[in-house]
């Protein structure tokens, strides 16, 4: 497994990927085409839709929409926790970008949500969903049943519930599961957060207009010259050794706890496999090639893969105690977490363990008598508690000074709130 999934992930065999599709591309002809995925009720989507007319301006592309349903529930699980955090972060997302959303504190109605999307599906068909997407998810967004009720839905013919079906049929057929979602030569990118590397790619091809420089929404940068803050408040890190997510930000948030002077506190929890939540086979390709990508952007060793569900995950995690005992706790997590996600290393193995332990500054002897020991689960059923009645589910998660937020992405918001507002800094393209 290490190997496949270091030969998968590798830069070298996207760039392959890359040329292949271009190549085709340009012997049939066919022009730079983009599909656009967008999901009524979703509020991730209804940021997606008002960059369409600045994507469209600044790239000489063709793009292809469609309206798709929810994703299902295996591939959103706690789908009640994921629809209330959609909002709030979408919210947070739309003020760090400039955009327009507000969080009702509620989902429309199902009447509101019909009505946008016979709407947007008439869009589609007209050959106006860019121009009116944006606008018709504002005034669901904004006013619920109120102003939308009190107009009749447009009539919604068969060729318009087939064009629902098939939409979300060909989602599922190129490799996805999520609305808000771009797909571009056999990859895809979620939502405004990963369009900077779908513009990427483009500008790679010289796709982009005269003038165009730069990305729309940049991803937030690390930090240099933070000074520390007076007691600061502690960083809540809730993770699993099993998520990749969790692997690729545990340095930068480690850093950031370091660079403000605040306590980073460990709130490991099983993975949700281990929790009876089982992960489609297509949202666990998904997450591989955007962990990798994401890993990539940050100058981050990922992609030798050695899966550590079941036994190798629970002797890391029993673990951990004696590693803050030894005030190892974060030399140990990441070193557990090269040695799984980047090195290929087998935790389920002594061997591979104690590379894993002796590295972090423990000693192994000590470490074997720390494997017997079973109060780790308690501490963990505790820190998933803890990360519920937060509204979270999922990791890698933080909760700092009042803000809880969930995602390797979200740490421009943790540090907005150790430290109030700052500039918007952003990597260039």
């Amino acid at each position: 497994m290490p190997w496949i999934s270091q030969r998968l992930l590798s830069a070298s065999r996207v760039a392959r990927m890359r040329q292949r599709a271009e190549a085709a591309r340009a012997r049939s002809g066919a022009a730079h085409e983009v599909h656009y995925f967008h999901q009524v009720d979703d509020p991730y989507s209804a940021l997606a839709a008002a960059s369409l007319p600045m994507l469209c301006e600044r790239y000489a592309i063709v793009l292809h929409p469609h309206v798709v349903g929810a994703p299902s529930d295996a591939a959103a699980p706690e789908r009640d926790r994921l629809i209330a955090y959609s909002r709030g972060d979408a919210a947070r997302l739309a003020r760090h970008h400039g955009l327009e959303f507000r969080d009702m504190g509620c989902q429309p109605s199902p009447q509101a949500v019909g009505l946008a999307t016979a709407r947007l599906l008439t869009a589609v068909s007209e050959g106006r969903f860019v121009e009116r997407a944006a606008a018709i998810s504002q005034d669901l967004w904004r006013n619920d049943a109120g102003d939308l009720a009190c107009q009749p839905p447009p009539p919604v013919d068969s060729l318009l519930q087939g064009q629902l079906l098939a939409a979300s049929q060909l989602r599922a057929r190129l490799g996805h599961y999520l609305g808000a979602t771009f797909y571009y030569a056999g990859e895809w990118y979620w939502g405004i957060d990963r369009l900077h590397h779908l513009e990427q790619r483009l500008q790679e091809l010289d796709v982009q207009r005269p003038g165009v420089s730069g990305c729309l929404f940049p991803p937030s940068q690390d930090w240099d010259g933070l000074q520390p803050k007076a007691r600061p408040p502690a960083i809540d890190f809730f993770f699993s050794f099993r998520s990749p997510y969790s692997a690729i930000v545990a340095e930068r948030v480690f850093r950031l706890g370091r660079l403000a002077g605040a306590e980073v506190r460990l709130r490991y929890v099983l993975p949700m496999v281990m929790r009876g939540l089982p992960v489609p086979k297509i949202k666990r390709a998904y997450i591989a090639m955007d962990a990798a990508r994401e890993a990539r952007l940050r100058g981050i060793d990922f992609g030798r893969i050695n899966d550590p569900v079941g036994r190798p995950t629970e002797r890391g995690l029993s673990l951990i105690p004696l590693a803050e005992r030894e005030g190892k706790g974060q030399e140990y997590v990441l070193s557990f977490m090269h040695g799984v996600w980047a090195q290929g290393l087998d935790a389920g193995s002594d061997s591979g363990l104690r590379q894993i332990v002796e590295r972090a500054g423990l000693d192994w002897e000590a470490a074997r008598e720390a494997l017997h020991e079973d109060g780790w689960r308690l501490t963990a059923e505790a820190n998933r508690q803890a990360l519920f009645a937060l509204g979270l589910w999922g990791v890698p998660s933080f909760a700092v000074n009042g803000t809880a937020v969930w995602g390797q992405d979200r740490l421009w918001a943790v540090e907005a709130a150790l430290f109030g507002p700052t500039a918007d800094l952003g990597f260039q393209c």
